[in-house]
């Protein structure tokens, strides 16, 4: 079973995807979001979902975050991305995500905004920033969710509170900074996705 990490690859370039990408897959993570205000986004996009296809088959979840509008979800589509991130609950970006049968994480801060996201039909929710909402929040909200509801923190979580957010209940992480960041080698970012994911693990 994949692990629940979603590795957010913002301000990666085209050039250097597929090595950066591999470094991840290697450490064990397969999903991988390039959000849209990287450089030149979707040629990042379809040349990881194309070499991605021909070397992993369908194991690896290739997508687009910062996805704003229903125009950008046909965009990501197009480029070959199953994965649609946004940092907001917009019912139509989820809409259009699921009509062309794509997985949709929307970014939800409360239940209102969880509950429109999953009514709209949801994969899954993307609390962000998750230090803004913090455990306690949370857990009141995981309360009224729905049984079954995936949650992933995104922002603030790494190895250093992996144990304290994994013993609250939530589901997976998206992890931006914390394994990329523009100018590292795939080496390096190779090390952090390795100590990510022993820290994921350990904190079981």
């Amino acid at each position: 079973m994949s692990l629940p990490l979603v590795a957010i690859l913002r301000g990666v370039t085209p050039a250097e995807i597929i090595d950066i990408a591999e470094s991840i897959i290697a450490a064990g993570i397969t999903r991988i979001e390039i959000p849209l205000n990287s450089p030149q986004p979707l040629e990042s996009v379809e040349k990881l979902a194309r070499h991605c296809a021909e070397h992993h088959g369908d194991r690896i979840l290739v997508g687009a975050g910062t996805v704003l509008t229903h125009e950008q979800v046909r965009d990501v589509h197009a480029a070959g991305g199953r994965l649609v991130v946004s940092p907001n609950c917009n019912v139509e970006v989820i809409r259009e995500s699921r009509r062309l049968e794509m997985v949709s994480m929307p970014g939800i801060v409360t239940p209102s905004e969880a509950f429109a996201a999953l009514e709209a039909g949801a994969s899954g929710l993307k609390l962000f920033p998750a230090t803004q909402v913090g455990i306690a929040n949370m857990k009141a909200m995981q309360t009224v969710l729905p049984v079954g509801t995936e949650l992933y923190a995104v922002g603030g979580i790494g190895t250093d509170n992996f144990a304290q957010w994994r013993a609250a209940g939530v589901h997976g992480a998206g992890l931006g900074t914390a394994i990329y960041t523009p100018g590292l080698s795939a080496e390096q970012v190779g090390e952090r996705a390795r100590a990510l994911v022993a820290a994921w693990q350990a904190a079981d």
